[in-house]
């Protein structure tokens, strides 16, 4: 993947990506102890849906675009389950945009900052300069808030564990290499090694079917208890070379956010997908035993 994020903001896998971060920061919210959310490949943290890049490839109309009509209001009914997962995702979305309609897309570290309480703490790394800068100047004198011009793979080797010992590590690399997945496996593990209590949230393109099926059975494999995983897949999953779906795999996921995010999805499914193929899944790549 090409991978600039400014011209993918907002598709269909940020959708379905940022949707679940957001249940997974809720229910961290759910104790009144502090957390810490580290965020290794961050990106700008606001992007305009209006700027040259978006409207360069206009994936957000397949995604947010879907989901919030040009007002920032439901562009369908949604379901009563589904405004309900959905409801700390969209409230971020809302915030984004403070004199209404859809102008702008929050990425993860707003919208991670956006949920946080006075109590909690974001370490939000990116190794592009001109990104990282377009970062640090959204957080400049934001004291919860530590952004660190960092390739986010070593990140996983300097920031983990958190003082906290409590809280989310998302895990969301640019896939621009051919062995991404393998690097993505590799670093993990060796994090949960060092702190096996955090909760860790690995994102996914849906597009080399034999890549991700190696992954899921490397994570299957390693002896990892409770590995969550949720995919969308908005065309048929096994068309070569297309981005097809994304997936999001949830290490130590909240008790019973399975339940949770397979209404999300399918909610979603039908909103999202392009054909007759579109789907989801949700299920245990291990669980507790």
């Amino acid at each position: 993947m090409n991978y600039r994020h400014a011209y993918h903001a907002g598709n269909f896998a940020d959708v379905v990506k940022h949707a679940i971060l957001a249940l997974l920061i809720e229910h961290l919210k759910a104790k009144d102890k502090p957390f810490r959310v580290i965020d290794t490949h961050a990106g700008i943290g606001l992007y305009d849906l209006t700027a040259t890049e978006a409207g360069k490839t206009n994936e957000w109309q397949g995604g947010i675009g879907r989901l919030l009509d040009a007002g920032g209001q439901p562009a369908t009914e949604l379901s009563r389950k589904l405004a309900e997962a959905l409801a700390p995702y969209l409230e971020t979305v809302k915030a984004a945009n403070p004199d209404g309609g859809l102008k702008h897309y929050p990425g993860s570290p707003w919208l991670i900052r956006h949920l946080l309480r006075k109590t909690d703490r974001m370490t939000a790394v990116e190794m592009h300069p001109e990104d990282h800068a377009t970062l640090a100047e959204l957080f400049a004198g934001d004291f919860q808030v530590k952004a660190i011009e960092l390739d986010g793979w070593l990140a996983l080797g300097s920031f983990v564990p958190p003082k906290e010992r409590r809280g989310l590590v998302l895990i969301d690399p640019p896939y621009e290499q051919p062995d991404e997945f393998k690097t993505l496996f590799d670093r993990f593990e060796k994090a949960y090694q060092r702190w096996p209590t955090g909760v860790y949230a690995l994102w996914y393109p849906i597009k080399d079917i034999g890549a991700v099926t190696n992954f899921h059975k490397r994570l299957a494999e390693s002896g990892i208890p409770k590995i969550l995983a949720a995919e969308l897949w908005v065309r048929e999953r096994a068309t070569p070379d297309t981005f097809n779906g994304t997936g999001l795999v949830i290490c130590n996921p909240p008790w019973q956010i399975d339940r949770t995010l397979d209404g999300l999805l399918t909610g979603l499914a039908p909103i999202l997908g392009e054909t007759e193929k579109a789907g989801r899944r949700v299920w245990w790549i291990r669980g507790e035993t």
